[in-house]
């Protein structure tokens, strides 16, 4: 089950628990190209947050499911969640721990920087 829109950041578990059950969502990086180029999460768009302000209201303004951002360590998806929500986009939450976290939790494999 998807946290509340009061709820600005989703845990691990629960992200991976959501996508595990095949629960539709966008998924959005908010680094940089380089560090996308390090390791992302399989099916994510890159937006970086350099670019966010530009591109949010043509690309998210009309999501109708919902969307998870995700950076670093959470605090950039957390700004871009918190921009979002300013705007009126009320299906959306940051990764909490980001892929760091995720990496550790889930995919022990995958590339950290």
């Amino acid at each position: 089950m998807w946290p509340t829109p009061e709820t600005l950041e989703i845990s691990i578990a629960d992200f991976h628990a959501l996508q595990q059950a095949g629960e539709p969502h966008r998924l959005i990086d908010c680094r940089e190209a380089d560090e996308w180029d390090i390791c992302h999460l399989q099916g994510a768009e890159l937006t970086p947050l350099s670019r966010f302000a530009q591109e949010a209201s043509e690309r998210f303004a009309e999501t109708p499911v919902p969307i998870v951002i995700y950076c670093h360590h959470g605090m950039r998806s957390g700004q871009a969640a918190h921009f979002l929500r300013q705007r009126g986009v009320e299906n959306v939450w940051s990764l909490r721990g980001g892929i760091a976290q995720w990496a550790e939790e889930i995919a022990p494999e995958m590339a950290r920087y």
